[in-house]
């Protein structure tokens, strides 16, 4: 285990019936680090992420995030690290079609109850930055892949979030595309200090990371484990 890791998950298991998706899996990781979570289909790299993110609970086991036991917190308390303190990136950017571009970018900061004036100057900020500017009065049916995911990657850090998860960011997108975005991602994310954990089973998203986690029928090899399959 890394000393004063932000999120950590030790000896980690769940299952689905009875069908075991992780086994006594560790994992930790440090304040501003990106980290790549690869395997094949089917081998436990999003249940893995969804348990660090509170999304899940595991079977037994625990998760850690800055200090504070994260698996026994209560629905609503998780919830809120949700809002505040991480950011959601996936496969095909899951926002809203009902709202604009804008609209969904600056949504979390109206769940955290900020001003709609800052909400929508922070979104606005944020487009900018992300060449978007000129498409936030669009609904987001009328944007391409690409640029879906820029805005999915705007709405998660107009937050400032400490973590980033993305499962699968570059999925649906062709080769060119899915490189520029996690580029933006990355880029993005370093300059604010953020750390990215990042689900694929591309070899050219792991590359963006610091280092790579394999997980394979449940269970994890850590490097910072010593290579050790837990």
């Amino acid at each position: 285990m890394i000393v004063n890791a932000l999120l950590r998950a030790e000896k980690v298991s769940r299952s689905y019936g009875n069908t075991a998706a992780l086994v006594e899996a560790d994992l930790s990781v440090t304040a501003s680090e990106v980290v790549a979570i690869m395997g094949p289909s089917g081998s436990g790299k999003s249940t893995l992420l969804h348990l660090l993110a509170g999304i899940f609970t595991p079977d037994s086991g625990e998760v850690w995030f800055d200090g504070r036991r994260l698996d026994t917190l209560d629905d609503s308390r998780r919830s809120e690290l949700r809002r505040t303190a991480f950011g959601f990136v996936f496969q095909f950017g899951q926002l809203v079609p009902e709202l604009t571009v804008a609209d969904n970018v600056a949504l979390p900061l109206l769940l955290g109850r900020t001003r709609r004036k800052d909400a929508y100057a922070r979104a606005v900020s944020w487009l900018e930055r992300l060449e978007l500017a000129d498409l936030g009065g669009r609904r987001t049916g009328e944007l391409s892949g690409g640029q879906t995911q820029r805005v999915a990657i705007a709405r998660a850090l107009v937050t400032r979030p400490r973590v980033v998860f993305a499962d699968e960011p570059t999925g649906a997108l062709d080769s060119l595309t899915g490189e520029h975005v996690m580029d933006l991602l990355v880029g993005l994310a370093r300059e604010e200090g953020t750390t990215v954990i990042v689900v694929t089973h591309d070899v050219r998203v792991a590359a963006c990371a610091d280092r790579e986690i394999i997980v394979r029928d449940g269970r994890v090899t850590d490097p910072y484990a010593g290579g050790v399959v837990r």
